[in-house]
């Protein structure tokens, strides 16, 4: 599976994840015309993409989609993509820039020292 979607295709699989279950074309493509303005062939050329890509399966009859990929992996597939491109594959240099040029709360700032202690001490 190739999981590197673009901003159309991610737009496509935002609507199944979205809706949380199977969906037909027509449905896809009614949603994304009134929320962005899509017509229909655009709409049915990007989930045909999907298709080929292995991110959405075709059930016939009435070309009923379904999400083969959760959000999860997308999101763990692109983060990973932005870590090795910007990052040089660092997630020590990421965290640092995320950490240092973010707006975090008190609370967030919390409830991440609690993430990473909890993910330290689990390889021990």
């Amino acid at each position: 599976m190739d999981m590197k979607l673009f901003d159309s295709e991610l737009k496509v699989m935002e609507i199944l994840w979205r809706e949380g279950h199977d969906l037909p074309a027509g449905q896809i493509a009614a949603i994304l015309r009134d929320e962005i303005g899509w017509n229909r062939n655009t709409t049915y050329t990007v989930i045909k993409k999907c298709v080929a890509k292995g991110a959405v399966e075709r059930r016939d009859p009435k070309f009923i989609c379904h999400a083969s990929v959760t959000r999860q992996q997308v999101q763990s597939y692109k983060t990973e993509e932005l870590i090795d491109k910007m990052f040089d594959g660092s997630r020590q240099k990421f965290l640092t820039a995320f950490i240092s040029d973010s707006k975090l709360t008190a609370d967030e700032a919390e409830q991440l020292k609690e993430m990473i202690t909890g993910i330290s001490s689990q390889g021990q």
